[in-house]
């Protein structure tokens, strides 16, 4: 095991590291890249970032064209939950096996077959005939995006100086939360076509994809990858293109000489993971960086991207139209706030960034319960009971808030005043029209009474707090949790590892996704919505515990120099040690490692 205190190992890989990244007292570029090598990489990283862009568009555009479907296609709450997860089920599946494509095809080639799959989808969804074939469309949309989600920020992160690494990597997530803004913004221009405008939100996905694939077909592959495969003649021009022609001769031979020693560390080979569950700092990396992924995903974050508009309606938002452009300002909110992830990475580090937006996440899923709470406690009464329902579950739920939760009932009522009466809790045919419903509830009131028709909502004046909960939860998470879990996972793996960690913590991160988007309405159903989300308040909370427990720093470092930070024992992760917090110490003004204490004490 590598000591990790402040004796770095020998002066001659100090130095190497120097020559990697070279002090600059400006704190700028590298002062051997010029200015066409630096506008190079950010090429790269916006062809790459379109991936990310449709990761986000493929899934956040279901939330609003979902309201239209369920009314064109007389959808069940099964299977709107199908059609959302399968997509993240696919995700999760692809991603998996995202690492062996990796190391197989490389980089490029893989992000090329992202984003053909995500234009064969496009295409499917598009001109689906039925439920059936939609269906078959969102798995194909999945696969893309579990290839791409693990493939993008590898390729960003293998390609990019150690000085920009988090600032590119992040830029990622953001194209991600851009992609579910226009997603929403597409959703509401096509809400007002009605019948068949799902069609365009879903299909427009084909153009980025369409894009991405030309795209990268100029441009090169991984340069760390083309050296581990032997190819060091290709890696050398891939880098001097990347880097510019000058300074790129330091550079080279380290990472050469990196890949050199894993290759002889190798042994006898066998499969990757197995590889790096018997080596302790990568077990431990892998811990840490499938934790994180874990951790976003039960703090809600699909829940609230998917089902956003449904939830809007939920808190008494009536109108699918006003659902559907709140949905669009939320997503805005998601957007922005990664932007602040973008400008924070750098400056505040990872750990610190990730802490923050945990703790915020955590107090805005409480208001989100409060507010639903809130609505439940106020919820209006039942007043008359239908006889024709004699058989229906319905007749016999006493408010509002219960005969919401059923996707069989509807609530009928009238309202004078901001006050609700002459109500009634009244079954919903799903093979009916909304007329059908609307003349059952026209039945149940006075011939002058001008009933309204309730479905998926009840009337509340709390809608406020609820909406005010989800601005500040995606404030909150989208500069850390959002982006750190992807930014992460590209940087703690050795380059040997890299592919298998990042497809197994994006593995992680699409199962996850998969169990809370196909149980967020059977859940809220059983648990009520407040309950719900106070569940998902304390899971954040455990998140918490862990990132200050198990995290370290990586902002700076080379990623030759990451795997160090793992060397030590730093939390209990992996190991039989007490958990405790991680400490850092400056090093050379460039990153951070534990201290000496830290680390003699692991030792």
């Amino acid at each position: 095991m590598i000591s990790m205190g402040g004796r770095r190992q020998k002066a001659v890989d100090d130095e190497e590291r120097t020559l990697i990244v070279p002090p600059s007292s400006s704190g700028g570029d590298l002062p051997d890249q010029d200015a066409s090598a630096t506008g190079f990489i950010y090429v790269l990283a916006f062809f790459s970032a379109l991936g990310g862009f449709l990761f986000g568009y493929d899934t956040g555009v279901v939330s609003g064209a979902m309201l239209l479907l369920k009314e064109e296609m007389n959808l069940s709450t099964l299977w709107q939950e199908l059609l959302v997860s399968s997509t993240v089920g696919a995700a999760a599946l692809s991603a998996l096996s995202g690492g062996f494509l990796n190391g197989w095809l490389g980089r490029r080639v893989c992000i090329l077959l992202a984003s053909f799959i995500f234009a064969v989808g496009g295409v499917i969804l598009s001109a689906a005939p039925d439920k059936a074939v939609l269906l078959v469309g969102r798995v194909t949309v999945g696969l893309g995006i579990g290839i791409a989600s693990m493939t993008v920020p590898v390729y960003i992160a293998e390609v990019s100086p150690p000085n920009r690494r988090g600032q590119l990597v992040t830029i990622n997530s953001l194209f991600i939360t851009g992609g579910q803004f226009i997603a929403s913004v597409i959703d509401g221009v096509f809400s007002y076509m009605g019948r068949g405008g799902w069609r365009y939100m879903l299909g427009l996905s084909v153009l980025p994809a369409v894009l991405q694939f030309v795209g990268f077909l100029f441009l090169p592959e991984s340069p760390r990858w083309l050296l581990a495969k032997g190819r060091s003649q290709e890696a050398r021009r891939a880098l001097s293109r990347i880097r510019g022609d000058r300074g790129v001769d330091e550079e080279y031979a380290a990472i050469r000489t990196s890949v050199e020693k894993e290759k002889k560390g190798a042994g006898g080979g066998g499969l990757v993971i197995s590889r790096i569950l018997s080596h302790g700092p990568t077990r431990r990396a892998l811990i840490v960086g499938c934790s994180l992924q874990m951790f976003q995903q039960l703090a809600g974050i699909n829940t609230v991207m998917y089902y956003s508009a449904t939830i809007l309606q939920m808190a008494g938002v009536r109108d699918v139209k006003q659902a559907i452009w709140l949905t669009a300002a939320t997503s805005a909110t998601n957007f922005v706030f990664t932007l602040v992830g973008v400008w924070l990475v750098e400056r505040v580090g990872r750990r610190k960034l990730t802490l923050g937006s945990l703790m915020g996440t955590g107090l805005s899923l409480t208001l989100l319960a409060v507010g639903f709470l809130l609505a439940a406690q106020h919820s209006p009464p039942t007043t008359l009971h239908p006889v024709d329902a004699q058989n229906s579950t319905c007749r016999l739920y006493r408010s509002c808030e219960f005969c919401m939760l059923d996707p069989d009932c509807g609530f009928c009522y009238r309202e004078d005043d901001s006050r609700v009466y002459n109500s009634s809790c009244v079954p919903v045919n799903q093979a009916s029209t909304d007329n059908a419903a609307w003349g059952r509830c026209s039945n149940q009131t006075e011939a002058t009474a001008s009933p309204m028709w309730a479905y998926n909502y009840c009337p509340t004046s709390y809608s406020w707090v609820v909406i005010m909960g989800l601005i500040l939860y995606l404030a909150f998470f989208a500069p850390g949790m959002g982006t750190m879990p992807w930014t992460v996972n590209s940087e703690i793996y050795p380059l040997w590892a890299r592919s298998t960690g990042n497809a197994w913590s994006a593995g992680v991160n699409w199962i996850f996704n998969v169990l809370v988007s196909l149980t967020f309405l059977h859940v809220a159903r059983y648990l009520t919505y407040y309950g719900a989300f106070f569940m998902y308040t304390g899971l954040v909370a455990v998140g918490l515990l862990f990132v200050q427990g198990c995290l370290p720093e990586t902002k700076g470092l080379p990623l030759e120099d990451v795997e160090n930070l793992f060397a030590g024992r730093l939390c209990s992760c992996g190991s039989s040690s007490a958990t405790r917090d991680v400490h850092y110490v400056r090093v050379n003004g460039r990153g951070s490692h534990p201290s000496d204490s830290d680390a003699s004490d692991a030792e």
